[in-house]
């Protein structure tokens, strides 16, 4: 199934785990998700499974029909690959250097997993008193992660589209996070075309664009901020040899937070790894830039931020079914018996789904066309 090219830079990358790596790439993906805690506490699913690195993610028996849950659509929660969370993981151990007021970039964001998992664990820690860049570079893959962005619906996200090249020398943020385009070895499992398109030109090619992107934005981090650095391969190209390259090249001191279960250590960094966790893989590490500085500016004036957090006007709530909830999201006229007359908000346990305006007899649904549901509900 894998070409020996990459099995044997898999053995050269992660030593004696490399047999259990192909082995579990030959398995069915598992599921996961993560909650939203401004919306959720709860997972709402049956038997799933918490994990022990994110406080918010869950590993599910099986795929439920995400498209059918009215949760899905307000936001309630995010569906990502438990492994990816890591990130999360390792911003939260890192959050409590840093005061209320700080400047976070995430640099390539879409479709917007790291990006919500980043505002849950900063709103946490530190309320309204923090910013957030979320960045794709990709026209199309940046309406998804401003679709995802507002659905989550946290004020203090805004997304821009930029290159790396174009935010400029100004030292914004005190915390960048590069989830870097790569060679996709994380993928195997759910896309046939990633292991039908890797080959090593591709691992070196993938490899010197994470440095060229590294080093774009590298002037916007103050002195002292912290890079974490990741992606969703396994070999030591785009991975350790890179964070080396950034540490000796750009300045900057490799951090060691000692062993970080279940992650594996390499050489710089953090390897979660199929086969001895659930998900797909993630490799991260974390780097602090040398020398010391303040952030400068307002990333979201100087950037010209979108904030697309979906802010409900002040009309009366109305609370629907499952069944009414499906029918609004698809688009179908409803009828609201009882419910004020004219603008309203309707909501499913508790959460805003969307406008309307009740007449009475009828009820005109006003969800945006381009965000309902297009199967059969």
């Amino acid at each position: 199934m894998f070409d020996a090219e990459f099995i044997e830079l898999l053995e050269e990358s992660v030593g004696e785990y490399a047999p259990g790596v192909v082995e579990a790439l030959g398995k069915e993906a598992s599921v996961s998700l993560r909650l939203n805690p401004s919306k959720l506490r709860d997972c709402p699913f049956e038997e799933a499974e918490a994990l022990d690195w994110s406080p918010y993610g869950y590993l599910l028996p099986q795929r439920p029909n995400f498209t059918l849950d009215p949760l899905f659509h307000a936001g309630a929660y995010y569906v990502q690959d438990s492994s990816a969370m890591f990130v999360g993981t390792l911003l939260r151990k890192v959050l409590g250097e840093f005061s209320p007021g700080l400047r976070v970039l995430d640099l390539c964001a879409a479709p917007g997993g790291k990006t919500t998992d980043a505002a849950a664990s900063l709103r946490e820690e530190f309320g309204e008193r923090f910013s957030l860049i979320s960045n794709e570079v990709m026209r199309k893959r940046f309406n998804v992660l401003r679709g995802n962005v507002r659905s989550w619906g946290d004020s203090r996200v805004g997304v821009v589209c930029r290159d790396p090249s174009g935010f400029g020398d100004r030292p914004l943020f005190d915390i960048i996070l590069a989830d870097v385009p790569c060679s996709g070895e994380g993928m195997f499992r759910k896309d046939e075309k990633a292991v039908e398109d890797w080959s090593p030109d591709t691992v070196k090619l993938c490899a010197a664009r994470s440095r060229r992107i590294i080093s774009d934005i590298w002037p916007t981090l103050k002195g002292g901020g912290i890079l974490i650095y990741s992606t969703c391969t396994f070999n030591h190209f785009e991975n350790d040899d890179t964070v080396l390259w950034i540490a000796e090249t750009l300045g900057a001191e490799i951090m060691d937070l000692g062993e970080i279960a279940p992650s594996v250590r390499t050489k710089a960094g953090y390897a979660m790894l199929p086969g001895l966790v659930p998900g797909e893989g993630q490799w991260a590490s974390l780097l602090r830039k040398k020398g010391e500085g303040i952030s400068e500016g307002d990333p979201f004036r100087i950037l010209k931020a979108e904030v697309p957090a979906e802010v409900f006007p002040d009309y009366p709530r109305v609370g629907l079914s499952r069944a009414d909830a499906l029918k609004y999201l698809h688009g179908d006229a409803l009828r609201l018996e009882g419910a004020p007359l004219g603008p309203i908000v309707v909501t499913y346990c508790g959460l805003p789904l969307g406008p309307a305006k009740n007449l009475g007899s009828r009820c005109n649904n006003l969800y945006p066309k381009e965000r309902r549901i297009r199967m059969d509900v």
